[in-house]
């Protein structure tokens, strides 16, 4: 009855940490103290705008391979997230519950955004549950792709039943 996810797509945490290594590799040589704050508080800015855009691009992303789905269904409504719990490495998990409200066994793609508590978006992912049967449940679980700190809260953005 218990399905695992086994396909995500997120945002680029390789992409930041190039942004950040990039940014850092520009920090040294003979720059005064004051060069190097400068130079670092750039670069603090470069890497947020990266992170930014690569959580708009995972976003993006997501919508897309979710419209892609062929015969799909909006069931949002059929899928809960439970509350977010912080791992010992840093990643936050949430337990999904899909709902098949349908006559025949369904499959559902679940995309769960990650947020601050400023409400902004850090993290996004796609999370599969497959073979729900008929008017079964089946959970999955749905895992931050880096570290988040702070208060972070999950939501179920979408959801497809094919």
């Amino acid at each position: 009855m218990a399905a695992r996810h086994r396909t995500r797509w997120a945002t680029g945490g390789a992409a930041l940490a190039l942004a950040l290594s990039a940014a850092l590799a520009g920090c040294g040589g003979d720059d005064s103290p004051a060069d190097a704050a400068s130079k670092a508080e750039s670069a603090v800015g470069s890497i947020a705008s990266a992170a930014g855009e690569a959580v708009e691009s995972a976003s993006a992303e997501a919508k897309q391979r979710l419209d892609d789905i062929q015969d799909g269904a909006d069931a949002k409504d059929d899928v809960t997230a439970g509350p977010p719990v912080s791992g010992s490495d840093g990643r936050v998990r949430t337990e999904l519950t899909a709902r098949n409200t349908d006559d025949s066994a369904r499959s559902f793609a679940v995309q769960v955004d990650f947020r601050d508590a400023g409400g902004q978006l850090v993290d996004t992912v796609i999370v599969t549950v497959d073979h729900v049967q008929a008017g079964q449940s089946a959970t999955a679980t749905a895992r931050s792709t880096h570290d988040l700190s702070g208060q972070v809260r999950t939501e179920v953005a979408r959801a497809v039943r094919y």
